[in-house]
């Protein structure tokens, strides 16, 4: 064998070889695209490819036809979460097989979420961060405000963390500022049930508040996680420490159950709106009832910015002597997201 046609034969192996790591997608509108699937979340499906600079991100409801020898790590629409290549069948696009042992076949819309399971530890990170002012001409207010995320998905657990800092300075006005943040740990269990224990702490100069920290654990349930929308809720016991800024210097501690309602609705084009709702009945203090409630507008951008509008409401009907019953921050920002 001459050596022109030792070279042919070691380009066409290296060729196939490349080639047969490739994933394939294909759209409705019969679009093909050949490059490697990064990750699938929230109804969008993020593809590399060597042609495009940036990576292209396809609703996955618009997908027919996938074709990967990676293993991921999937998750059912009922919850159970399945490590398996990708490959969906000849003659019925609309359907997978996995190789399980036996191999099972699943719709393409009942899988709600794709990762590379040995892809490297960035790739399971997920953080996000956005910044706000705002100022008028009037008594000469000032208002900064800071939100960051971070998530790390493994292959049963989620942890996350999350800060949110917001300062207002006014003439003749002492200055206000509310801080809260909040780390968690989901365990997930079969057909959407999940493990939840968390911290939560805030500082809030309305309701005298120097410093509420509530640590709390229970289960929790999606109800409905689909390609289109996560809804659930939970429920459990929580101790909550806090300290006050009136002229006692109070300090409480307090057991609660708690229960707490969350929607995520990302189908809406550039939209995703994430809103929860969480009570907390006393057990120790008769009575006393509090609520925390979230919602945010997000609306992205091209290159992972983002357009973010949020509103944040915490009740509590037996506040401290002077302090106000409930208090709210509704912020605008503008931020990045890495994923």
């Amino acid at each position: 064998m001459s050596v022109k046609h030792v070279i042919f034969f070691i380009f066409c192996v290296s060729f196939q070889l490349s080639w047969s790591q490739n994933d394939t997608l294909v759209l409705k509108n019969k679009d093909i695209i050949v490059g490697e699937i990064k990750a699938m979340d929230k109804g969008v499906i993020t593809i590399e490819t060597d042609y495009s600079d940036s990576d292209f991100k396809i609703t996955w409801l618009n997908i027919i036809s996938v074709r990967s020898k990676q293993i991921y790590l999937l998750t059912m629409s009922n919850g159970r979460r399945i490590n398996s290549s990708l490959i969906t069948q000849k003659g019925d696009s609309a359907k997978a097989t996995l190789n399980l042992s036996p191999p099972i076949t699943v719709d393409l819309k009942d899988i709600v979420y794709i990762k590379p399971v040995e892809d490297h530890f960035l790739s399971r990170l997920k953080a996000s961060v956005s910044l706000g002012y705002n100022v008028t001409k009037s008594n000469n207010l000032q208002q900064f405000s800071v939100t960051s995320t971070l998530s790390y998905t493994a292959y049963k657990w989620l942890f996350s963390g999350s800060y949110n800092a917001v300062r207002s300075d006014q003439d003749s006005v002492p200055t206000t500022q509310r801080t809260d943040a909040n780390l968690s740990i989901r365990y997930f269990m079969k057909k959407d049930w999940f493990y939840s224990t968390s911290a939560d702490f805030l500082s809030n100069n309305e309701q005298k508040l120097k410093l509420r920290s509530t640590i709390k654990g229970g289960l929790g349930k999606y109800f409905k996680h689909t390609n289109r929308l996560y809804f659930g809720g939970g429920f459990g016991l929580a101790f909550n420490n806090e300290s006050f800024t009136d002229e006692m210097a109070t300090n409480r501690n307090s057991l609660e159950l708690y229960g707490s309602v969350m929607l995520n609705i990302f189908d809406a084009g550039d939209l995703d709106l994430n809103t929860d709702i969480t009570g907390y009945p006393s057990l120790t203090e008769k009575g006393r009832f509090r609520i925390d409630y979230n919602i945010n507008l997000k609306y992205d951008l091209p290159l992972d910015f983002f357009i973010k509008l949020g509103l944040t409401y915490n009740f509590d009907n037996k506040p401290v002597a002077g302090a106000s019953e409930s208090d709210y921050v509704i912020q605008t920002s503008f931020g990045w997201e890495f994923n």
